[in-house]
């Protein structure tokens, strides 16, 4: 009988750790991102195309390719515990760069669910090159 009470007591502990891993855990809401951004001056990096982020981004954001994210992370942000959102457009890249981002040595790095359109449709404020040649 104890030992069913220390097994069903285990379970009911571990619980919470296993469904995290499996429901997106770590993937931030347009409001987590804007409270890390705001409270842990986490960087916001924009894995798009140079296209894209110049067509739109979110303010402050720079611009790292998912291709050339390995070689040009390391230059944007040196302090690999600095807290990294991950963005692109639909957030499909960004949750494949968050793993690169990790694999690099960066254990805060998170995507943003739903990427620059979860953004825009939270009603957040993004720039494009018309805002950008104007001032």
């Amino acid at each position: 009988m104890l030992i069913v009470l220390v097994l069903v007591s285990g379970g009911i502990l571990l619980w919470p750790m296993i469904v995290s891993r499996g429901s997106g855990m770590g993937r931030l809401t347009p409001a987590d991102a804007v409270q890390l951004i705001n409270r842990q001056k986490a960087v916001v990096i924009d894995v798009g195309s140079p296209a894209e982020y110049t067509a739109s981004h979110i303010a402050g954001a720079k611009n790292a390719p998912l291709a050339e994210l390995p070689t040009l992370l390391p230059g944007l942000v040196k302090n690999k515990s600095t807290p990294l959102v991950l963005v692109a457009d639909t957030g499909l890249r960004a949750t494949r760069a968050a793993a690169v981002a990790k694999k690099l040595g960066y254990a805060n790095a998170q995507p943003l669910i739903n990427g620059l359109k979860g953004w825009r449709e939270a009603g957040l404020p993004v720039e494009s090159a018309a805002v950008n040649a104007k001032g």
